[in-house]
């Protein structure tokens, strides 16, 4: 398994996780560290010893049939939420919300969705705001290029050169997005809106201070998001793509430095 170094270090529990299990994780200590770098270290492992390996990556961007692949197996989890949701209400959700990286969880539950009378939308992280370049925002504030085998809108310079996303989320801080979210964007299919940091890691908080979960700081962009929705939709749907253990050390020395500031 191949990995940022500054993802392990977001994300250690997950690593510890996954040498548990058997996995050797490869630290990737190119570029800024995070997923982008990853899957170029991955590609370029996959194509010297293609004989006897497989190359696999869990969101919907990459070459053809990756985004087609990892599309289908996520949208087991929107076919039994919105059997769920028949099942407990009787009625369709009115809106369905998920977090946006390169867009897997999203395109999962958003599928199921696409022919019926449901809005639908995908939330960007805008990281330390859209107007300082520090975000995630492809579909946002991209435009069309090609990375890693995918003609889709990424995050790059005038030169065509691939600038470097940010992101408090270790799983949304991706320069590009899956094609099949910018086809969506285009032919106005889905909504996409961004939320920052700061309004994820509140988002993060209060659903654990009110319920008693703990999100993935990706699934707390798509809770931030549905906040401000609340009041137009009765029946809103939300993707929590994970758990937020992995991310506890990090939201605790965010919140460490927000008390640090206001003192």
């Amino acid at each position: 398994v191949f990995m940022g170094v500054e993802d392990i270090r977001r994300q250690q529990p997950n690593v510890l996780r996954m040498e548990l299990l058997g996995a050797e994780v490869v630290p990737v200590e190119s570029g800024t560290g995070t997923l982008k770098d990853a899957m170029n270290e991955t590609l370029r492992y996959w194509s010297e010893v293609v004989d006897d390996t497989f190359y696999v990556v869990g969101t919907v961007a990459g070459p053809h049939p990756y985004p087609l692949m990892v599309r289908e197996f996520q949208k087991i989890i929107g076919q039994e939420a919105r059997r769920q949701m028949l099942e407990q209400t009787g009625k369709l959700p009115d809106g369905v919300i998920a977090a946006v990286g390169g867009g897997s969880n999203a395109m999962g539950m958003f599928y199921p969705f696409i022919d019926d009378p449901v809005a639908l939308l995908g939330v960007e992280a805008a990281g330390r705001g859209l107007e300082t370049g520090e975000h995630a925002a492809s579909l946002n504030c991209g435009t069309l290029g090609v990375l890693h085998g995918a003609k889709s809108m990424l995050l790059q310079d005038g030169y065509g050169q691939v600038r470097e996303a940010y992101s408090v989320s270790a799983g949304l801080d991706y320069p590009g997005v899956g094609p099949e979210h910018a086809m969506l964007q285009k032919i106005g299919r889905v909504r996409y809106e961004t939320i920052t940091d700061g309004e994820a890691l509140e988002a993060f908080q209060t659903l654990c201070r009110l319920e008693g979960i703990i999100p993935a700081l990706e699934s707390s962009h798509a809770l931030a998001q549905a906040f401000k929705e609340a009041g137009k939709f009765e029946r809103i749907l939300v993707c929590l793509s994970g758990r937020g253990d992995k991310d506890l050390q990090h939201v605790s020395r965010h919140i460490a430095k927000e008390k640090e500031v206001r003192s």
